[in-house]
């Protein structure tokens, strides 16, 4: 087991800032901190972000992805971070005149956040994938690191509950995340696009983020052959945990955990990914309590601001090159 030595000579990284090409599979709100992060100490060029796409749905017509977006709203400095989701200094005119019109307002979609919405569905009607969509808005916004869907086709998660099996979003925002969790479907035969397969292939390093294992990162490696190309290729593999303390950061990662008869500790998400990852990153709280055959990383894991996001970017990146150029 390494430790991560704060004193580390910062030039490990700053050697590396330009050569090696960083993954990160990523979704929702600690993912897309995480990102955020490493957007901070690796150029645009040499950073891509591969996104859960499994939350995606039609609704009012639309086509919503809120991870994908959650990831380009972050990386661009246009996320509301109250909320954790949509736009900042979002307006909610739109939304309530669905409500009194007797349409459907339970996924809340903001006036700003629509125009994405709107754009992205016109474009893929006019026979635009979701990838090619996706650039165009992120040229927009002025993100510079590729985001990429995990695939161009739909891959929609359903969770199975004691009332049935539930679409990922009326399970998390209709229903409140309340339905107990039994089991998580995920579609077959998705395959990643040639431009994840490229990103893949050229990665050096591929960071998990610390977002739900089962909900954002298991639909990710899902893909085919996204989880066979994480495990052969990288020089090193990084999971974050989402657990901190036996609950999760944000979300229903924790009451997941526990519904599907799991620990609802760091060292259960270390095993459930299993030989797939080389270094689990945990936070102190759980000091002492992670015991595994990865190179163990102890730091603090909480990203408040940007500059915490920055702190843990640069210590994942430290730790790692360390290893690689033992």
């Amino acid at each position: 087991m390494s430790e991560y030595n704060p004193g580390m000579d910062d030039n490990v990284l700053n050697n590396v800032d330009g050569n090696a090409n960083i993954v990160i599979l990523a979704g929702g709100v600690g993912g897309a901190k995480l990102a955020d992060g490493f957007a901070q100490i690796v150029s645009s060029e040499n950073l891509t972000v591969i996104v859960n796409t499994g939350d995606d749905f039609q609704h009012l017509g639309l086509t919503i992805c809120p991870d994908l977006d959650t990831i380009t709203y972050t990386l661009a400095g246009e996320a509301n971070v109250e909320s954790g989701w949509g736009r900042a200094g979002e307006t909610w005119r739109t939304i309530s005149e669905v409500s009194r019109l007797g349409g459907p307002d339970w996924f809340r979609l903001g006036d700003l956040d629509l125009a994405t919405h709107l754009v992205r569905t016109e474009m893929l009607g006019a026979g635009h994938t979701l990838t090619e969509v996706t650039r165009h808005l992120c040229r927009q916004f002025g993100v510079g690191p590729a985001v990429l869907p995990m695939s161009d086709r739909p891959a929609p998660t359903i969770v199975e509950t004691p009332e049935g099996r539930q679409p990922f979003q009326e399970w998390f925002v209709k229903n409140g995340w309340q339905p107990a969790v039994k089991k998580i479907h995920l579609p077959q035969d998705v395959q990643a696009t040639v431009s994840v397969l490229w990103a893949l292939e050229k990665a050096d390093i591929v960071v998990i983020a610390p977002s739900n294992p089962f909900v954002s990162i298991d639909p990710i490696l899902n893909v085919y052959p996204i989880r066979e190309m994480v495990a052969d290729l990288p020089e090193a593999v990084v999971a974050v945990s989402p657990i901190i303390g036996g609950q999760a950061v944000k979300g229903p990662a924790a009451k997941m955990m526990e519904e599907m008869e799991m620990p609802v500790t760091a060292q259960a998400i270390a095993n459930h990914y299993d030989d797939l990852i080389d270094i689990f990153v945990y936070d102190t709280v759980d000091k002492g309590n992670v015991q595994s055959q990865h190179e163990l990383l102890c730091t603090n894991t909480i990203m408040k601001d940007r500059a915490e996001r920055l702190r843990l970017a640069r210590e994942i990146m430290n730790f790692t090159m360390e290893l690689i150029n033992q």
